[in-house]
């Protein structure tokens, strides 16, 4: 793998919460060394209120942040994607979109903290995980010797970084 940027989509099915957190911690973590999109295979309407209040209270940038259809990175203009990860969990039956073609791709399962019940501070404490979460593993992504890994190499790299459950403590 070379210095070059990389493109990165991660995927989810609304793109209302995870994907967008994940895209928001890609473009500040990387330092320009990867580009974050986000999309869902049946996007919501808009972002999560919670997701875009979590972005702020952390000094995201949230210009970018809508609620997207993965049809836009499929059609011909479209940036050309490096690595795709899913973000939805499997661990409660949610359907994972399937993405086509050659990036390099992982299954990144984070629960999802738009179906939280509880009070606000139940919910905000979801929202929170989901953040940590996604934020310790992309810290791993972007911290991958890239030159030094062969592709295979890279692909083992990915799928343990999928597997990793602990959040940091000060998210």
């Amino acid at each position: 793998m070379s210095d070059k940027t990389y493109n990165v989509l991660f995927l989810c099915n609304a793109n209302s919460a995870r994907s967008l957190m994940a895209e928001a911690i890609l473009q500040r973590e990387s330092m320009g060394k990867f580009h974050g999109f986000s999309a869902g295979s049946n996007p919501a309407s808009a972002p999560h209120p919670q997701t875009l209040a979590l972005l702020n209270r952390l000094n995201h940038d949230t210009g970018f942040a809508r609620s997207k259809s993965w049809d836009e990175f499929v059609i011909k203009d479209a940036p050309e994607m490096d690595f795709v990860f899913t973000v939805c969990d499997r661990a409660a039956a949610e359907q994972c979109p399937v993405w086509p073609g050659q990036p390099m791709s992982a299954h990144w399962g984070v629960p999802d903290p738009a179906t939280a019940k509880g009070n606000d501070a139940e919910i905000g404490v979801a929202f929170n995980d989901a953040y940590a979460m996604l934020r310790n593993r992309i810290s791993f992504l972007v911290n991958l010797p890239f030159a030094e890994l062969d592709k295979l190499s890279l692909q083992q790299q990915l799928d343990e970084i999928g597997e990793f459950t602990d959040a940091p403590e000060d998210a």
